[in-house]
């Protein structure tokens, strides 16, 4: 049934990127990874990031999505959570170098203060180089809650409602000074 649906969602996806304004991050080789980003402004409450970078209301922004289809796809016959998580890490750092080129490159990169992203895999998000924020308005952390348990369900390999539970929403900031000077590739 799981192979249904993400054939479906898969059959889907272009609809969804052609309604949303993202954008795929490529790296030299022009190969497609697991980001799509587009330029958005910061609608929640300030943020002050570890490296000073203060996230206000308004704010530019590049906000990050994750491939999730082409990524539950890839992970589609991986039955062990432990290296589904490795896979899904590793792939985000073998982005990362080309999330910085991009955003080097962006018209916009003098006003763009950050990265942001919102994620129920904020595990090992820290060695990424991201920092964690809880999402204060409780109407949009209920809406990403709900998308995040579809798509939870589909990827999962032992659904249960505790881990269901222990998966909430929370956002994902690095500061591009801080981008930058991780993953900058010149």
């Amino acid at each position: 049934m799981k192979g249904w649906f993400l054939s479906i969602w898969y059959f889907l996806d272009p609809i969804y990127y052609a309604f949303t304004r993202l954008t795929y991050v490529k790296d030299e080789s022009k190969k497609n990874l697991i980001f799509r980003v587009r330029v958005t402004r910061y609608k929640g409450r300030e943020v002050v990031l570890s490296d000073g970078t203060i996230i206000r209301k308004n704010d530019t922004l590049l906000k990050i999505h994750l491939h999730n289809v082409k990524l539950l796809k890839e992970l589609y016959q991986v039955q062990c959570e432990v290296k589904r998580g490795r896979h899904i890490f590793q792939s985000v750092l073998t982005a990362l170098p080309a999330l910085a080129a991009y955003l080097e490159n962006h018209p916009q990169k003098e006003d763009i203060k950050a990265v942001i992203g919102i994620t129920t895999l904020h595990r090992g998000c820290r060695r990424l180089g991201f920092e964690t924020h809880d999402i204060k308005s409780r109407c949009y952390q209920f809406f990403k809650k709900v998308t995040f348990t579809l798509i939870y369900i589909l990827s999962a390999t032992n659904i249960s409602k505790e881990s269901m539970q222990k998966h909430q929403p929370k956002y994902l900031f690095m500061s591009t000074k801080a981008l930058s000077k991780r993953y900058r590739v010149n």
